[in-house]
């Protein structure tokens, strides 16, 4: 089995890229698809994340309103890290039993970990290669803004959240700029593909 993590910044397209290497054959895990699940009523982190931050982030069902929680702590950043510290040992059991899924099904697969904080929650040392997928600040704005319908105050605020796309580069086996078209970034993406596939 070779684990491929890929991160990047908020509103790089490091799912579209993922999605890329899907198309090629990998097992992709999506941690932000693990994160959701361990928020949801009666799972892992649910009771505590509930306790800490109070039922006005409920919905009328009594689900987490994920964009009120996000509204919440990436205004402030001491709740930022009680929920990251909440919530990163529930994703990476979770992320351990997928590999472990995976790998009884297929011993010699290609898994694509998908995670936007796989540097900071410390999973750096659980993948053997890390792709970092770049893109400018002006493509990442555009992107969000049009996706999620976010202020470009929220979206700077989630970009300063995390750890610099700069930072992120620099310990990276692979960047993919994905500044350009579709086009390119699955030239880039097929590139590193063909390189894993053949070492």
């Amino acid at each position: 089995m070779f684990i491929i993590g890929i991160t990047g910044s908020f509103g790089t397209g490091k799912s579209t890229v993922a999605g890329i290497f899907a198309g090629f054959g990998a097992k992709v895990i999506d941690a932000d698809k693990l994160t959701h699940q361990t928020m949801e009523a009666g799972k892992g982190a649910y009771k505590r994340i509930v306790s800490l931050f109070g039922e006005e982030i409920l919905k009328d069902d009594g689900t987490i309103d994920r964009r009120r929680l996000g509204n919440l702590v990436f205004s402030d950043r001491n709740a930022l890290d009680k929920l990251c510290r909440l919530i990163h040992p529930q994703v990476k059991l979770g992320i351990k039993g997928e590999i472990n899924r995976i790998k009884k099904e297929n011993p010699c697969a290609i898994v694509v970990l998908d995670a936007p904080l796989l540097i900071e929650a410390g999973l750096l040392k659980d993948v053997d290669r890390l792709i970092v997928v770049k893109a400018s600040r002006k493509e990442q704005f555009k992107r969000c803004i049009s996706r999620n319908g976010m202020t470009g105050k929220d979206i700077a605020r989630r970009i300063s959240s995390q750890m610099t796309l700069s930072s992120k580069v620099k310990l990276a086996d692979y960047v993919i700029d994905n500044n350009g078209s579709l086009r390119e970034t699955k030239r880039q993406a097929e590139k590193i593909w063909l390189e894993v596939k053949g070492g």
